[in-house]
């Protein structure tokens, strides 16, 4: 599979995009730096830092991004290329997150809710999925995606499954009042643009999640949004929902980037709830090839109701948070076998895009076998103190 360049991963309207991220130098402090993209070249920016979280508190964001002042790094080309080498040669990609807390909402979208009942009735095991599907569609009998969640419709949906032994936590948080969230990784622990994502070695039916992260700060302002892969064990999680940290946070589980596009006049909020996100998985030892994609217009919680869900008088984030939205894609295509459905294959390339943000690309592999994650916040601290 050939390498992607930047047409393939930048936003279509570049030109108008402002983009932050963070690269990996080498020199006499190898560590992290802040970067924009401006003209094709990347600058490094740090100085207005020193971490992310700093960067995205200050109210002079797009004037420092727009004026981009600071060292030319290469250029974005190079970039790319160096993140998407098997052993990645400075400067490459990191994830565009640093000490932000990274959370992820779970069951926005009718389709996904469907599908996390079916793995919590199936109990972790994937031949049952197309049974409890078929009986799911037919016990529910009505279009979750057009249902406000509690609404006083969605609560005589609740007691008529609930009389009828067809209630389950996830229908709770995908049509309840509140929503799903959860902690999906620890800051500094996601991967980048190239980088291997990986799955725990106990799990044997899993799949990408594609989603927009929200780019939020201290105060709950969203002040921009990147591609992200929530990499998901469905047997784990369906076998209990109370294993969802152990299906959910991993060594190389989250996967962030390529870049933090900022809300301005070409790109804000509307643009997040009017995007298409697909999804591309593409096999390394069978050929097999899965497209789809997510509707952000059929997302069943707005994103502003999903910010003011994690932060707020009940719940502050310091350093600001990444939102993952969740996703509607929850692919069914058998591989392996007829009714078996889909599950990764090691060395799977997968590629979650949508034009007004670029692709986020990355290849599967096995969190044991991946380089461990040990670039913490005292790394970090340490590495700042020497710049």
């Amino acid at each position: 599979m050939k390498p992607l360049s930047s047409t393939d991963t930048l936003p279509a309207d570049l030109g108008n995009a402002l983009l932050v991220g963070r690269v990996w130098l080498e020199g006499s402090h190898p560590g992290p730096a802040l970067v924009t993209v401006n003209n094709g070249q990347v600058i490094d920016i740090t100085a207005f830092g020193p971490t992310m979280a700093d960067l995205l508190e200050r109210d002079d964001l797009q004037a420092v991004v727009q004026q981009a002042e600071g060292p030319h790094l290469c250029s974005v080309e190079a970039l790319l290329e160096n993140s998407q080498l098997p052993q990645p040669q400075a400067p490459y990609l990191l994830a565009p997150c640093d000490v932000q807390a990274v959370k992820a909402c779970g069951v926005t979208f009718a389709v996904s809710l469907l599908e996390r009942v079916i793995e919590e009735q199936a109990g972790g095991d994937p031949a049952r999925a197309v049974a409890l599907r078929e009986d799911l569609q037919a016990l529910i009998g009505t279009d979750l995606s057009k249902m406000v969640p509690g609404s006083e419709e969605a609560m005589s949906l609740k007691k008529a499954l609930q009389a009828r032994g067809g209630w389950s936590q996830y229908m709770e948080v995908g049509i309840g009042p509140d929503a799903e969230v959860f902690t999906k990784s620890q800051p500094l622990s996601s991967v980048g643009f190239g980088t291997p994502v990986g799955l725990h070695p106990s799990s044997q039916w899993n799949n990408p999640e594609p989603e927009i992260v929200l780019a939020v700060d201290s105060r709950g302002k969203v002040r921009g949004a990147t591609l992200g892969n929530d990499v998901n064990l469905r047997d784990v999680e369906g076998r209990s929902a109370l294993l969802l940290g152990k299906a959910k946070d991993n060594n190389a589980s989250c996967s962030l980037g390529p870049f933090i596009r900022l809300f301005d006049d070409h790109f804000d909020i509307d643009s997040v709830r009017n995007c298409q996100v697909s999804l591309r998985i593409e096999g390394e030892d069978d050929d097999f090839l899965l497209q789809g994609e997510s509707d952000m217009r059929e997302i069943s919680r707005d994103p502003l109701d999903l910010v003011s869900q994690t932060i707020g008088a009940h719940h502050q984030y310091p350093d600001g948070f990444m939102l993952f939205l969740g996703t509607m894609f929850s692919p069914i295509q058998d591989r392996d076998g007829q009714g078996q459905g889909f599950t990764h294959h090691l060395g799977d390339r997968v590629t979650i895009a949508t034009p007004a943000l670029g692709a986020l690309v990355n290849r599967v592999g096995r969190s044991d076998q991946l380089p461990p994650w040990t670039y913490g916040i005292r790394e970090l601290m340490r590495h700042l103190a020497r710049r």
